[in-house]
C-alpha cells in the first residue's frame, strides 16, 4: 500500500506501526458453503491514529474489527500487534491481550443496569494494570454529574459516554468502536464522536470506529473504505474536521 492509497508519510507516524495486517482471510463454512469475510487484507494501523472503515453490511467491518480485538482470529494470513504475532496465539494469550490493550465500544451499551455509573467503570478499572480512576475516566466524558446514576435515569447519549469511560478507563493502548453512534440522533452522536476524538487526541490511543455513516470519514486521520471483504481504498484527510463541524 503506497501513499496514494492513504498510507501515512514515514516522517508522520516515525515507523509507530500499532497493527500489522499481512494477507489476511477469513472463511466462514456453512456445510459445504465458503463464504469469505476478508480477502487477502494488508493494512497497517499505526499508532495515535483515528481510523473510521466504512462499508456497508456484509463488507467484512465487523470481521476486521474482530480479528483486530482478538475476539476472532483468521483463516489465513498473519496479523501483528507491536511486534506480538496474534497469528497463532492461544485463547489465554488472547484474552490477556484484549484485557491489557483493548478498549471496545459498541452500538449498545452493555452497561449492567443494577449498577451505578461509577460501579459500571470501576467494573474494568478492578482487573487493569494500569487504570486510571473511574471518577477520572467519568471526567473525561463529562459525566461527573451522574457518577452515581444508574442506567436507568441517563439518556442514551449518556449511557454511551459511560460505556466509553469504562473502556478508555483502562488506559488501552487500542479503542475498538463498532457503530458507537448507530443507536444515537445527530446532535447526541457529535456529543459521543467529540468525546472519542478527546479521548484519541489526550490519551494517544489508536482509535478505529466502523460505521455506515460516510460523514463521520471526515473526522478521521484516514478512511477505510470496504466491499466484499476487501479494502476498496483508503484516503488520507489533509485536513481533519472537528465532530461539530460533520454533517450526515
Amino acid at each position: 500500500m503506497n501513499n496514494q492509497h492513504g498510507q501515512l508519510p514515514t516522517s508522520a507516524v516515525s515507523n509507530n506501526v500499532g497493527f500489522h495486517l499481512q494477507d489476511i482471510t477469513k472463511v466462514y463454512r456453512m456445510g459445504e458453503v465458503e463464504v469469505y469475510a476478508l480477502q487477502s487484507v494488508d493494512l497497517d494501523l499505526y499508532e495515535g491514529e483515528f481510523v473510521v472503515v466504512l462499508g456497508p453490511s456484509g463488507s467484512g467491518k465487523s470481521t476486521l474489527l474482530n480479528i483486530l480485538g482478538g475476539l476472532d482470529v483468521p483463516s489465513s494470513g498473519q496479523i501483528v500487534f507491536h511486534h506480538r504475532n496474534l497469528t497463532n496465539a492461544s485463547d489465554a494469550e488472547l484474552t490477556r491481550f484484549r484485557r491489557d490493550c483493548v478498549g471496545f465500544i459498541f452500538q449498545f451499551y452493555n452497561l449492567i443496569p443494577s449498577l451505578t455509573a461509577r460501579e459500571n467503570v470501576a467494573l474494568v478499572t478492578d482487573m487493569a494494570r494500569r487504570p486510571m480512576q473511574p471518577e477520572e475516566a467519568l471526567f473525561r466524558v463529562g459525566l461527573s454529574d451522574r457518577i452515581h446514576h444508574f442506567p436507568s435515569q441517563m439518556s442514551g447519549g449518556e449511557q454511551q459516554r459511560v460505556a466509553i469511560a469504562r473502556a478508555i478507563a483502562k488506559r488501552p493502548e487500542v479503542l475498538l468502536c463498532d457503530e458507537p453512534t448507530g443507536a444515537l440522533d445527530f446532535q447526541t452522536g457529535k456529543l459521543v464522536l467529540e468525546v472519542l476524538e478527546q479521548a484519541n487526541r489526550e490519551l494517544g490511543t489508536m482509535t478505529i470506529v466502523i460505521t455506515h455513516n460516510a460523514g463521520i470519514s471526515r473526522m478521521a486521520d484516514r478512511a477505510i473504505a470496504m466491499r466484499s471483504g476487501q479494502i476498496l481504498n483508503i484516503r488520507r484527510n489533509e485536513r481533519k474536521v472537528a465532530p461539530a463541524e460533520l454533517e450526515w
